[in-house]
């Protein structure tokens, strides 16, 4: 495919159950450790604050297709996914680029894309009740967060699938300050 051509850089892919810190890690890495943010696609109407190019690319039905995705998924009736455009645009802006996906997203950009760019961390957490603090901390309803960790999704990253054991960086995300250290001597040897 002509985009692999074009792609360089380090790519660092954030993956775990949830709530386990996967967006905060996210943030950190834009904010403080020079990567840039890997744009996805969605057809969900835009939020209260949300802007086009930066939090989404926020498509329609009809142009969702008209780009290149390495995966996509359909939730509530709506198109999510991210594409090599959005990739390519993000490594060409600081040569290393970040993006949450579930375990399964992982194992796809494994699949399609060189090893020698792909960083794969994922986050454990430290119990069960952490977990469920950090989802009522974030604002989800009681039922809203027993249906979720109740959903396949969530038992599958939940645990590191045995195709990431080789690849992946565990960390552990019990204290925040001790996984900003580790992220950082993560990406610096990494980029050394």
């Amino acid at each position: 495919m002509i985009f692999l051509k074009t792609l360089d850089g380090n790519l660092f892919i954030i993956c775990g159950a949830p709530g386990s810190g996967k967006t905060t890690v996210q943030t950190y890495l834009t904010k403080n450790l020079g990567c840039t943010k890997v744009v996805t696609h969605t057809t969900r109407p835009k939020r209260n604050g949300e802007q086009d190019d930066s939090d989404y690319y926020f498509e329609t039905k009809e142009t969702f297709f008209d780009k290149h995705y390495l995966e996509y998924v359909t939730y509530d009736d709506n198109y999510y996914g991210s594409s090599f455009e959005g990739l390519e645009r993000a490594l060409k802006q600081t040569k290393r680029a970040v993006i949450v996906l579930d375990t399964q997203g992982v194992l796809t950009y494994l699949d399609k894309l060189p090893a020698k760019l792909l960083t794969v961390i994922f986050l454990e957490l430290p119990s069960k009740a952490v977990q469920v603090k950090r989802l009522y901390a974030r604002g989800d309803k009681k039922a809203k967060i027993k249906q979720r960790l109740a959903s396949k999704e969530a038992k599958r990253d939940a645990k590191l699938p045995a195709q990431l054991r080789a690849k992946a960086h565990v960390l552990q995300n019990a204290e925040l300050q001790q996984t900003y250290a580790k992220l950082e001597q993560l990406v610096a040897d990494i980029l050394a």
